[in-house]
């Protein structure tokens, strides 16, 4: 019987290989030459493994014929076009945990340099300058680190600097409070962190939200001693006010590895004496890229023998049972919107399973509404396999409950995100017809009939007459297509939820207009779209 293939694209390290193991025929190419590329994926492989150099976009993927999974070895996932390979049945899969050592170093070593002008001392020795008067620069000893975005890589920041007599405050809108007290650190408000930091280093994934987090009014509340440090998203901070604050005095200091278009080589801050500027260096390790590759070849093993491979960013599936698996995207979409209307941090998010597949081992739906949750909270890069990790660091629990009995449906999926302040949220749904259609069936009891489209939009308020009208000239003004709209209410009068399925992304804006007009307690959109 032959071998399956796997074409190595790039240079990987003789451990990848290692992990990868005996039982396959393995082929070598240069996937940075396209023509290269196209003829050895021509060739017939079952797998292709690459870096960052190799792009597997719809023609490389449509000319590898049989092709099953693309693996690359690192966090990004830039070079891989992953609706084609989605729309082809092949799996894209990653190492979203390989450099999280790496990156937090890196921050650190930008720290270090901005606090002693490391760099512009070094160049001007390099032009024959001894400057050191020129060059005081700050202990951290005894000052305050402030976190923005307190996950994984975060946490790694502060418990090293803690080491060097820092004291270090977060801020993460998502993350309870217990789990940073574990961590001797103070949670606060970005305001606070602002005022007290005299030293911020962040750590966010670049979203609709983040973009431009640090800009013109943030800048205005921080200490004229402050330095800035930012290796994880380009955009979160914003360059403009950044360059403007450092040559008014607003801001110290800065260490810049990412940037909001990369490559960037021409930024007024390279200018700049007291700005530390890399290439985007922070995953640029021997060790994190090697732990890249063993991670990837070891889930190309496991899904070319049919096991299930958790860290698939497209693909849910393998030793999950066949009318399990059309759940998992299902509760997915189920924990978003209920994260997404609750009130407070969530502390648990957990799944009821009713009907037949009752009987059948569901215990998979517990990640997959930790990562849906996730998902809702900003967290980036998420997956099977490090949903799990990434809800421990923010004591996000989720766990199954099984009943056959499903009065009103072959099967039901309920989630339940109970809230730190007591409160909780369901969202009940199924799967309808050979198609497996899903459907919001319920929110908190009140019945609906809703597909999780692209685009929701929830409303909670009092039922009145007219509610419906706002509603729909605020969005007549956009042109935004209402697909669908359902109001569940508990009786004439009383508390009601209109839930709207819409074409296009509602602008804050006309959000807030939508709740000012109505009075509704609650006015939220959600996009289940994949940022």
């Amino acid at each position: 019987m032959a071998k399956p293939v796997v074409l190595i694209a790039e240079e990987l390290s003789p451990a990848t290989l290692a992990a990868l193991g005996p039982n396959f025929e393995v082929r070598n190419c240069n996937g940075a030459d396209r023509t290269e590329l196209l003829t050895a994926l021509g060739k017939g492989v079952d797998a292709v493994l690459i870096r960052s150099a190799t792009k597997m976009d719809a023609e490389a993927i449509a000319a590898a014929k049989g092709l099953k999974v693309i693996a690359r070895a690192g966090v990004g996932l830039d070079n891989v076009e992953i609706p084609a390979a989605t729309a082809a049945g092949v799996m894209v899969v990653n190492a979203p945990t390989s450099n999280i050592v790496s990156a937090a170093e890196f921050a650190i070593g930008l720290l270090l340099a901005s606090a002693r002008f490391i760099s512009p001392a070094h160049s001007a020795l390099q032009n024959g300058k001894w400057a050191r008067s020129k060059y005081t620069g700050a202990e951290v000893f005894e000052k305050t680190l402030g976190v923005v975005g307190f996950g994984r890589i975060g946490q790694l920041v502060a418990a090293r600097m803690q080491a060097f007599g820092m004291e270090v405050v977060a801020y993460d809108p998502y993350l309870q409070p217990a789990r940073a007290a574990q961590l001797n650190v103070k949670l606060v408000e970005l305001d606070e962190l602002l005022r007290v930091s005299d030293f911020i280093s962040i750590h966010l994934p670049k979203t609709k939200e983040t973009a431009n987090l640090i800009g013109v009014e943030a800048l205005k509340k921080v200490k004229p001693t402050v330095r800035i440090i930012n290796a994880a998203r380009g955009g979160v901070l914003d360059e403009a006010a950044l360059y403007q604050a450092l040559k008014d005095g607003k801001v110290a200091a800065a260490g810049l590895d990412v940037f909001a278009t990369e490559p960037c080589t021409d930024s007024p801050l390279f200018t700049l004496d007291n700005v530390v500027a890399t290439p985007h260096l922070g995953a640029s390790t021997d060790e994190a890229q090697e732990r890249a590759g063993i991670a990837v070849a070891i889930s190309v093993r496991k899904a070319l023998s049919g096991e299930l491979v958790p860290d698939a960013v497209n693909v849910k599936g393998g030793a999950i049972d066949q009318a399990v698996r059309p759940a998992l995207p299902l509760v997915e979409k189920l924990a978003q919107v209920a994260t997404a209307l609750a009130n407070d941090v969530i502390s648990s998010i957990d799944v009821e399973v009713r009907g037949e597949i009752s009987n059948l081992d569901v215990s998979v739906l517990a990640t997959s509404a930790l990562k849906g949750a996730l998902i809702a909270m900003g967290s980036e890069d998420v997956t099977y396999v490090n949903a799990p990790a990434l809800a421990a660091e923010r004591s996000l629990t989720s766990a199954v409950a099984t009943d056959p009995e499903s009065p009103d449906h072959r099967n039901l999926v309920s989630v339940r995100a109970a809230c730190a302040d007591g409160t909780q949220v369901f969202v009940s749904g199924t799967l309808m017809g050979i198609k497996q259609t899903q459907k919001i069936v319920a929110i908190d009891k009140l019945d609906l009939d809703l597909k999780p489209t692209n685009y929701l939009l929830f409303l909670r308020y009092t039922d009145r007459p007219g509610v419906v009208g706002v509603v729909g000239n605020a969005l007549g003004k956009l042109q935004i297509n209402i697909a669908d709209m359902q109001v569940g209410r508990t009786q004439e009068g009383g508390q009601a939820l209109m839930a709207l399925t819409v074409d296009s992304v509602i602008p804050k804006e006309t959000i807030d207009v939508i709740a000012k007009e109505t009075g509704a307690a609650l006015v939220r959109f959600v996009s289940l779209v994949s940022e």
